[in-house]
């Protein structure tokens, strides 16, 4: 079993506006297309915060802060916040209630157009660190969810350590074991250890969603855990698994890869893995070695 985190519990202040009060300051409302829901409850924000366990000399990437209820906490506890908002009228709203914190840098863009190394290098507090450290906390909308997590564990310099809200089956599938596992959860657990943090009611969110959500932290692996050569062809092998729900392994790997049916048996027999299981039984390590096989 994959180990859980519970952070101390600790009563909060939060000096601040309420979120109805800024939203009507600025004439705001959530917008759906843009997955906004915010957190609003702040034993959950203070989850987060601790999750992370940011020091005052760390640099943070926060990504959709939204209107800075979480923003205003990591900005108490990390050396240098970069929050990274699409929304316009969010960034406004940001960098009119919290200008005055300048360890806070409020950047108007897509992360997923954003080159994460260029970003992160323009913190005041790393301009002389030729490969900077970083953490990332993200409230993550649930339609983006996968793209942004591939963004930020490919990218390099990856961070360090990520603390990340989605979608609560989203996190089960990410923390998944052989057994139950998936396309996200290999490619997740190639990158880093997941652990669930918490779970957060929707009634923790304005407006709610359809769906409960819960917190994962991911803390980074300096090398993949298991030898892998081309991880490119890697992510190919497994994408094939995976790619018919339901099949065995020979037959999902026979449709997927240009590789002949008796290429395919001999590379399975190879890593000693039987050509009738299914992809969510298969480990990381059976994997590396598979993708080995095939190549």
């Amino acid at each position: 079993m994959l180990p859980r985190y519970f952070p101390q519990e600790k009563p909060v202040t939060i000096p601040y506006p309420s979120l109805s009060t800024l939203l009507r300051k600025y004439n705001l409302h959530p917008r759906k297309g843009l997955g906004q829901n915010f957190l609003t409850d702040p034993i959950h924000l203070e989850k987060i915060v601790e999750a992370a366990d940011l020091a005052a000399d760390e640099v943070v990437l926060e990504i959709g802060p939204g209107p800075g209820t979480l923003t205003r906490l990591l900005a108490e506890r990390a050396g240098q916040v970069i929050a990274v908002e699409l929304d316009p009228a969010m960034v406004n709203l940001l960098r009119q209630e919290y200008g005055h914190l300048e360890n806070l840098t409020v950047v108007e863009a897509d992360i997923l157009d954003t080159n994460l190394a260029s970003l992160i290098s323009q913190s005041p507090d790393l301009t002389v660190s030729p490969s900077p450290t970083y953490k990332v906390v993200a409230n993550l909308p649930y339609y983006i969810t996968s793209a942004v997590m591939r963004h930020l564990l490919e990218s390099r310099p990856a961070p360090t350590r990520l603390v990340v809200m989605v979608q609560k089956e989203v996190a089960q599938r990410m923390v998944a074991e052989p057994g139950k596992m998936s396309l996200l959860a290999v490619s997740v657990q190639f990158y880093g250890r997941p652990v669930l943090v918490h779970h957060v009611p929707a009634g923790a969110f304005f407006p709610p969603p359809k769906v409960d959500s819960a917190v994962v932290r991911l803390d980074t692996f300096a090398e993949p855990p298991i030898p892998v050569t081309d991880v490119e062809y890697f992510f190919r092998v497994v994408k094939a698994g995976f790619g018919q729900k339901r099949k065995q392994l020979k037959n999902a790997l026979t449709a997927g890869l240009p590789q002949a049916s008796a290429d395919i048996l001999a590379a399975l027999a190879q890593a000693g893995i039987d050509p009738t299981r299914r992809a969510e039984t298969l480990s990381l390590e059976e994997w590396g070695r598979l993708a080995a096989a095939i190549k």
